[in-house]
């Protein structure tokens, strides 16, 4: 491979130039600027930019990186966050990932972004491009990568083109962390026709460090060497931030299909060693990697998170396509790529390091006191700007949004649908729900993935939530869980969004680890369309108010916006708003850790919580083909208390298994909790109908919130009662573990091996 050819100066748009030719037109609108950005643009700079300048505004105020209408949002995670939530936290919003404090000197450092347009059009590469990219995002804080977590969404499952998007993201999330050797513990994915043309691919990545070893990136020290190290920069991914990510796809616009970008998971397991060395040798002053806006990102957000300036040279960049210009070069969105800032004398060091792994290096630039930001290319200025206008000082919109018109009528849809009145009936419902899309096994996904790789895994899906060890002596370690139910914050944004948080918290605990931290991925329809952004606005009021509510501090996300095909002020204008919530919580021991589901038999089964008739929403309406009404009522009060409780029963050996009741109700959890080990159970719902004034059908099928079905030791039975009891909360003994057959006393019975395959059976049937 070769360098780029010297280009003839006269062919450069220089700032010379620029102040030169006022009139000159530019393409800001093909390159997805606003005319009034355009206008701002040029009065910050006192000209018209440089062409160069202008691919680095174009891509530095996209939705993607500058979140512009989003912030006046987002900014309550901040100004909700008290300083008692804060005790845990290390690292918050505003850096590559946030970090938090796990005890006896170890720190966790976690983050979710998302893939989305990129995996509709490539999906394949989309997929394996966005692990790639929060891997990276979680390398720069100075941890070491140890698992991966994924949140899909796909169209219908029987649309003709699911199975291309499916097979390409799958194949993507598994090759690339696969060959990271980066084990995948959990996340979920969903099928819905609203996601057709909007898949969602949202990958969170998680990685572990000592307290002494955290690093955050920027240009500070004057002298100091600026050196892109990695791959080569190419052509792939170019305009990638501020067209593929923020504009619809729309028929006629083909040049808003900018190519994906193209990664290269073994040039990043080898980038991840020659990073953890770099840092360990103590010869960077920080590194941040290149995703999206590439060079542009990195060196104005180094040079903005810095007290002085920076001045760069494009003609030492190391190109795979020569042909490519400055501002190509500027806004590349190569993969494996990292930018370190290096004392002068430890850059022999740092380029033998690179030069042990094999990676290519280029001094590209030098930290200086200018307060500016310079790049250079053939000798000549084609960029002078403030950084912190590129980076950090771009448009916020304050975009006009209101409850939609179609929300009442949605609302007032209440589940009016047929509740199985019979035994047999109820047998044909269970099963239609553990075999419909939504609830069926992942497992065709998940044995694409390592789950086990490192040897660090103590639990994976189907598990609960995922559980990594990240101290050998001890069996400290982390819990994580994330959850979104689309359908309830389509019915509700607010208090949809709260029960997001709610069931990702109760999953953590669920395994004997506590709460501690939240990153989020929030993915809505167009900002310009005010019934989207009135969704959005809601989501993030009830995702505040629930994280403060129960304690537990935002430590960063991603938000993705332009998620939609539809007309807007329509009630189908765009996907369902999908606030993924992410939660790690923190374990003594992870040997320690509840299993989700029961071994043995005799085991008498409980279940926490009260049960409402509250359908709306539910998978059992989904088998019929309904969304409609008002999400379960949701006591964030007691969700805290009983995530005390199972955490307390987890520590003190009162329960051996445990699963929350969420979606499909107590007919889900008890068909989990037995497919796990394939041991069934008597469920009995007496109590339950008693106590809270159901049918069988609506005590087996409700999507009350705030409960767990959990199995207790027979010697334990006495005291885990008194507890409760203690307590005051309410709790019924609803069956005992054992037998063949999930037996569903009164109304059916269903052996385990017909169970397992009705579970296991569509995916394969549909994508194998």
């Amino acid at each position: 491979m070769t360098d780029a050819p010297a280009q003839p100066a006269a062919h450069l748009d220089t700032v010379e130039h620029a102040a030169a030719t006022p009139d000159e037109q530019q393409p800001w609108g093909e390159l997805g600027l606003k005319h009034d950005e355009y206008r701002r643009i040029r009065d910050l700079l006192g000209r018209r930019p440089t062409n160069a300048e202008l691919a680095m505004y174009s891509v530095m105020w996209s939705e993607h990186c500058s979140y512009k209408s989003s912030k006046v949002h987002l900014r309550q995670f901040g100004e909700k966050t008290t300083p008692e939530m804060k005790q845990r936290l290390m690292v918050g919003i505003g850096e590559n990932a946030g970090v938090v404090d796990i005890g006896d000197g170890w720190a966790v450092t976690f983050k979710v972004e998302s893939h989305n347009h990129p995996s509709f059009v490539e999906p394949y590469q989309g997929a394996a491009t966005g692990v790639g990219g929060i891997v990276r995002d979680i390398l720069a804080m100075g941890a070491r990568p140890v698992a991966a977590m994924d949140e899909l969404r796909f169209g219908a499952i029987d649309h003709p083109d699911t199975a291309r998007v499916v097979h390409g993201v799958v194949s993507g999330v598994g090759g690339y962390g696969n060959s990271l050797g980066l084990p995948n513990v959990g996340g979920g994915a969903r099928f819905d026709s609203c996601y057709q043309g909007n898949p969602l691919v949202n990958a969170l990545c998680v990685g572990v460090m000592k307290h002494e070893d955290i690093h955050l990136a920027s240009a500070e020290g004057v002298g100091n060497k600026v050196v892109l190290f990695g791959a080569r920069t190419g052509g792939d991914g170019i305009g990638g931030a501020s067209i593929l990510a923020s504009e619809t796809f729309e028929d006629g616009v083909p040049a808003k299909r900018p190519s994906v970008q193209v990664g290269d998971p073994f040039m990043e397991k080898v980038l991840i060693e020659c990073c953890l060395e770099l840092f360990a040798a103590d010869v960077v002053q920080g590194i941040q990697d290149l995703g999206a806006a590439g060079i542009s990102c990195a060196t104005s957000e180094l040079a903005s998170n810095g007290s002085g300036g920076m001045h760069v040279w494009l003609d030492d960049v190391l190109l795979r396509d020569p042909t490519l210009n400055a501002g190509e070069i500027l806004m590349s969105e190569s993969q494996e790529r990292m930018m370190a800032v290096v004392r002068p004398e430890k850059l022999d060091e740092f380029l033998a390091i690179t030069g042990k792994w094999d990676i290519e290096s280029a001094v590209v630039g030098e930290v200086n006191d200018s307060g500016r930001l310079t790049i250079d290319h053939h000798g000549e200025r084609i960029v002078d700007v403030d950084p912190r206008t590129v980076a950090h000082d771009g448009p916020v919109y304050n975009r006009p949004f209101a409850r939609p018109a179609w929300m009442d009528g949605l609302q007032a849809d209440a589940f009016a649908g047929e509740l199985p009145a019979s035994g047999d009936a109820m047998r044909d419902a269970f099963l239609g729900l553990i075999s419909s899309p939504n609830m069926s096994s992942r497992t065709w996904i998940t044995n694409q993935y390592d789950r086990y790789v490192q040897g660090n895994t103590a639990a994976a899906r189907p598990d609960t939530a995922g559980v990594i060890r990240v101290d050998e002596s001890t069996g400290r370690g982390v819990a994580i869980a994330t959850r979104s139910n689309d359908r309830f914050t389509k019915l509700d944004p607010y208090n949809g969004a709260r029960q997001s948080v709610a069931a990702a918290y109760r999953a953590v605990a669920i395994t004997g680890a506590e709460p501690t931290a939240v990153t989020d991925g929030l993915n809505f329809g167009s900002p310009e369309d005010p019934d989207s952004m009135w969704q959005f606005a809601e989501a993030i009021r009830g995702l505040a108010d629930a994280c403060q509510e129960l304690g537990v501090p935002v430590t960063g996300g991603n938000v993705s916006l332009y998620n939609g095909t539809g007309e807007p002020g329509k009630i189908d204008s765009s996907i369902n708003p999908t606030a993924i919530v992410g939660i790690l919580g923190i374990l003594d021991d992870v040997a320690r850790a509840t299993p989700s589901g029961w071994r043995e038999d005799g085991q008498p089964l409980f279940l926490i919580g009260s049960t409402k008739a509250e359908l709306d929403g539910s998978e059992l309406a989904s088998t019929q083909g309904h969304l409609g009404g008002l999400p379960p009522v949701l006591d964030l009060a007691w969700e805290k208390e009983l995530a005390e409780i199972l955490i307390a029963c987890s520590r003190d050996g009162l329960v051996d298994a445990a699963r929350d009741v969420s979606e499909g109700g107590l007919a889900a959890a008890a068909a989990y909790g037995a497919l796990r080990y394939g041991v069934g159970a008597r469920i009995v719902l007496d109590e339950v109908c008693e106590r809270d004034g159901l049918t069988p059908a609506q005590a087996f099928f409700s999507e009350s919130q705030g409960r767990a079905l959990v199995t207790v030791p027979r010697t334990e039975e006495p005291r885990f009662v008194a507890m409760l009891e203690a307590r005051g909360v309410p709790f019924a003994r609803v069956g005992v573990t054992g037998g063949d057959a999930l037996d569903v006393q009164g109304q059916f019975e269903v052996p385990v091996a017909e169970l397992t395959e009705a579970w296991e059976a569509p995916l394969p049937a549909r994508f194998a």
